[in-house]
């Protein structure tokens, strides 16, 4: 562990070099608690840095004990911040839990920024590397290609859904039909009688090979045809339907995505104006290939002959597309944590930071969402932005979400799910501090509300839920053109757009779901590899998705998308 204080604020900068022996770990110098890497008995002596503590009860791995006696009121220091009060007296060796520990931050203030500064990584070795994507007009890159359709209001749902079946059936990009498959053969065995062998039969464990064959597909550089559904664009506030716009307007213009059908009603709040004038805002020389089709302006089937023949007609255009060399200052890397356990900010999410720091050194954008997943840390935060009027801009879109929670009797102290609990992360406040390690030691270069574009190179932070998909489908609405999401419990998301690489926070996970984990950062947690090493081996997967290389949640067609209604979602 090295620390640089500036001005009283520290700067944490995490290298974990574990011995495989190791057993324990305190993660900054100022730190009260010590996390068990592996699971400690009751009563066990254990040594660490020369103390001696006993354990009178267990401390199951991922959870932490405290070095010293707290009372009632007193605080508790992780990552170098407060992360929590003790609820009653806590004795040294005594593992903090829900019952002996309450939520507990420090406030901030743009008021109170303080001078701030880090030195960049080398990053010589990849200033020449290149990944193979798609060159759009607009000068960004986009890591695939993709068509889009998509409907202004959930009338459309069910024919956006017709249309999926017959272009992804039709022409190669059909999830498998293995479990229609086994449906089919569970219905042989019932009519014949055979119940018996319907019960003897295993599960699934992998896919059967038949099933991993790649079906033949006509348009060899469209990655997908990529159909979005949700539940609004009627009804509800205008502020909700104007912000479902903006969100499509974001995706239209995105590198990934080279053209778009619409469906619309023709009556609903989400009006088709204003989906094309929230285009042009983002992008005034928007030439994208746009198809908008009516339905009350004729039946159901010319509505639907129209837009297939229409998006068929786009798709041999975007065919014409083919990957070339772009340099890494063309990515636009989304740090995601969902699922996330008590390793979470000792290996993956730090592994993403120093990653984020090499990807802004090259001159390309990280992107770090979650507003509510940085409480506590704001202040650092506040100090990281690279101008008054961005900080500002942090600390008002914090201010006003935290306010909206409050005023519905939540907080974000409620943050936490079950399962984050169960494995460590007992309070919001230590949940945020691992999490913001996903944003490395960079200076912040913007500060982006929910579906605005990041238009600089740098660390952005983007307000959006915690909550997984609102969050990745937000990250994307920002540009990334790839998503790296920590997780340590196994959390399968993905993006219809935009690739989503899930990174295990311990080996364990990686071994347990390999159909869900791209990549491992297990070795950090064993000591085999520094985070420079991992992150640096992360980045090299990352050059390798952006060039083309399907991730887990692509495999399995886990396109998942929620519009955020800017209500209260933590």
């Amino acid at each position: 562990m090295a620390s640089l204080k500036t001005s009283g604020i520290y700067q944490i900068t995490i290298h974990l070099n574990i011995n495989m022996a190791s057993q324990f770990l305190k993660v900054h110098p100022s730190d009260n608690v010590i996390v068990a890497l592996r699971d400690q008995p009751a009563g066990s002596d254990v040594t660490y840095e020369g103390n001696i503590y006993n354990l009178q009860y267990g401390v199951s791995a991922k959870h932490k004990f405290v070095t010293e006696d707290i009372e009632t009121g007193g605080a508790i220091i992780m990552y170098g911040v407060l992360v929590g009060r003790a609820t009653q007296p806590i004795k040294r060796g005594e593992p903090i839990t829900t019952f002996n520990l309450k939520h507990d931050a420090h406030d901030y203030s743009t008021a109170n920024r303080q001078p701030y500064s880090y030195t960049q990584p080398d990053v010589s070795h990849w200033q020449n590397r290149t990944f193979k994507g798609y060159h759009r007009e607009d000068g960004r890159v986009g890591t695939y290609n993709y068509w889009l359709v998509v409907p202004l209001v959930f009338c459309e749902n069910r024919n956006v859904l017709i249309m999926k079946d017959a272009f992804e059936r039709e022409l190669g990009y059909a999830q498998t039909d293995m479990y229609r498959d086994q449906v089919r053969e569970f219905l042989h065995l019932y009519q014949q009688g055979d119940m018996r062998t319907i019960k003897n039969l295993g599960t699934f464990v992998d896919a059967p090979a038949a099933a991993k064959k790649k079906p033949e597909r006509p348009f060899k550089n469209v990655d997908g045809v990529k159909f979005l559904t949700h539940e609004g664009g009627c009804g509800g506030t205008r502020l909700d339907a104007n912000t479902l716009c903006s969100l499509f307007a974001a995706y239209a213009v995105h590198p990934n995505v080279a053209g778009i059908t619409v469906l619309s009603l023709g009556c609903q709040n989400s009006e088709l104006k204003t989906l094309e004038d929230e285009i042009r805002k983002r992008d005034p020389h928007f030439n994208k290939p746009f198809f908008a089709f009516e339905h009350q302006k004729g039946t159901e089937y010319s509505l639907m002959s129209g837009a297939i023949k229409e998006t068929f007609m786009g798709l041999t255009k975007i065919n014409e597309f083919e990957r070339s060399d772009a340099p890494l200052s063309k990515l636009s890397v989304g740090l995601k944590c969902g699922g996330s356990d008590g390793f979470s900010g000792i290996s993956a999410n730090p592994v993403l930071g120093h990653l984020s720091d090499l990807v802004v050194g090259l001159g390309g954008q990280t992107l770090l969402a979650e507003f509510p997943e940085l409480n506590g840390v704001e202040q650092e935060l506040l100090n990281r932005c690279v101008t008054e009027e961005k900080a500002a801009k942090f600390e008002k879109l914090m201010r006003d979400y935290a306010g909206k929670a409050e005023a519905v009797g939540s907080a974000f102290a409620f943050n936490p799910s079950p399962g984050n609990i169960k494995d460590g992360l007992i309070t919001d406040a230590i949940k945020s501090a691992g999490a913001a390690k996903k944003g490395g030691n960079a200076y912040v270069s913007d500060v982006l509300n929910y579906t605005e574009r990041a238009t600089e190179s740098g660390l952005h932070l983007v307000c959006t839920p915690g909550n997984d998909v609102e969050a990745t489908t937000g990250q994307t609405a920002a540009g990334a053109n790839i998503i790296l999401f920590t997780t340590g419990l196994g959390t399968p998301t993905g993006n219809p757009i935009c690739p989503v690489a899930k990174v295990a926070t311990n080996s364990a996970l990686a071994q347990r779901m390999p159909d869900v984990i791209d990549f491992d950062c297990g070795p950090v947690v064993d000591g085999t590899q520094s985070i420079e090493q991992n992150a640096e081996a992360l980045l090299e997967y990352v050059i390798k998705v952006a060039s083309g290389e399907l991730t887990k949640a692509q495999q399995l067609g886990q396109d998942d998308f929620i519009p955020w209604k800017r209500g209260v979602s933590l």
